[in-house]
Parts: C-alpha cells; structure tokens; sequence
C-alpha cells in the first residue's frame, strides 16, 4: 500500500478542511439519503428506524459521511458507497442493499443529528466517515469523540454493526491537536473493543497522491473513489461474511 509523505498529506489535508466549510453553506437542508440496490430486490424505505435486520429482507449497508462519502465532484453512481455495493454484486451477493447518507460539510454533530433518521428496519452496518470537518466547525476533539460515541451508541441499540472510518487532523492546528484528534479513533477502538470496527485512515494510499485526487486536490477522483472503495469492501465484506448476510 502505498504511503503518503508528510509534507503532502499535510497540505492536502489542510485543504480539506478549508474546503469542507464552504460547501456546509450550501448543505444547510439536509437531503434525503440515496439509496442503491446492489444486487437482488428492492429498496427498504429510509429513516423508519428498527432493530435492524426486521424489514424486507435487504441487508442494507448505510454510509453516514460528509463530501468525501457523498461523492462531491462526481456522478452519484461514482460515489464509493455504490462502488463497495457493485463490488458485493460482483462477488454474488444477492440483497446487499447501499444507502449514501453522506452531505457535503457535514460533522460529527451533524451525524448524530441525522443518524436515526438514515438507518432503517433493515440496516445490517452503519459506515461512520464523519470528523474531518469539526475543527473548522468550533468542536472540539472531546465534542467530536463524544458525538461519534453517540452515534455508534445509536447503532447499537438498535444491533446495527459498526465501522469507523478515521480521519486526520488538520495540520495547521498544530501537533497538540493533531495527537488528540488522532487519539479519538483509537480511543474508540479502546472504547467499544470488538463491537465496533475501524479503519485508521479512509484515504490511506489517495491522500496526497495527485493522479487520485481532483484538481481541488481534495476530493478523489474515481480512480482514488475506486481506492477508497476497495478499502472499504474489504472491511465490509469481512463483517458480512461473519454476520451470515447478504445472501451471498
């Protein structure tokens, strides 16, 4: 997998939190979550709630992101979460069910606003890609753990598997901040222990790469879409295997 230097993974990430602000105030009305079937069936209705698993049939995978999961500079069926469902289809999977709850500019406040609203009956996983967007938004890294806390709570009150997909810190903040928003994922991690899974960085191997990224030099294209999405089937693909779903 290939590694980032320091000096450009700082300068990319400091444009990406720059950015982030200036499309929240666009997104001030949150738009429904879209959803895609991968293979098989039909679409669940969002935001109904439940305990997971109860509804139609579909093992529904829900990504609750901001710009980087809603997929901004590219066609909707470009967006990672459609790519990671084309991918379990590819493989035979016959019901896994893709709703893109992600908003440009959102936070993790925003997300634990929405999240009951995003999940459903049939919501097998919850993706949580959110963070990336509270230093410039006034939360603090206590706020930002607290608030994904919250969200992973949701889902597992319901019995709605978790992965946590890692940010990192803005570099312009400083290595104080740095180290402690860096903390929150392992923290995490520490926290809920086998309940919840985590991926440290979900632009490992894009970040700071220009082929893979948009020439905002933030955002990634569908190559770096194709990466980000690759990482993420693994993950998922692992935690469907283990829960017996997707009726592969």
């Amino acid at each position: 997998m290939r590694t980032m230097t320091r000096v450009r993974s700082a300068a990319l990430l400091a444009g990406l939190f720059a950015t982030a602000v200036s499309f929240a105030a666009c997104n001030r009305e949150p738009p429904p979550p879209t959803q895609y079937v991968a293979a098989g069936g039909s679409a669940p209705a969002a935001g109904s709630g439940g305990s997971g698993g109860s509804g139609s049939g579909s093992f529904e995978i829900v990504f609750l992101g901001d710009s980087l999961t809603a997929g901004l500079g590219l066609l909707s069926e470009q967006a990672y979460p459609v790519i990671v469902g084309n991918k379990f289809a590819a493989d035979g999977y016959r019901n896994i069910s893709i709703v893109n709850a992600g908003i440009s500019g959102d936070t993790s406040a925003g997300g634990l606003r929405r999240v009951s609203e995003a999940i459903s009956g049939d919501t097998r996983i919850l993706v949580v890609a959110l963070g990336g967007n509270d230093s410039l938004r006034g939360l603090t890294t206590t706020q930002t753990h607290d608030n994904l806390a919250g969200i992973i709570d949701v889902a597992l009150n319901h019995r709605i598997a978790v992965l946590v997909a890692g940010m990192k810190a803005p570099p312009n903040l400083g290595e104080d901040y740095r180290v402690l928003f860096d903390g929150i994922f392992t923290r995490l991690l520490s926290e809920y222990r086998t309940n919840i899974t985590l991926i440290p960085f979900m632009l490992e191997g894009v970040a700071g790469n220009p082929s893979l990224n948009q020439p905002d030099g933030i955002h990634p294209n569908i190559e770096g879409t194709r990466v980000v999405a690759e990482t993420m089937y693994g993950k998922l693909k692992m935690m469907v295997d283990s829960m017996g779903g997707g009726g592969h």
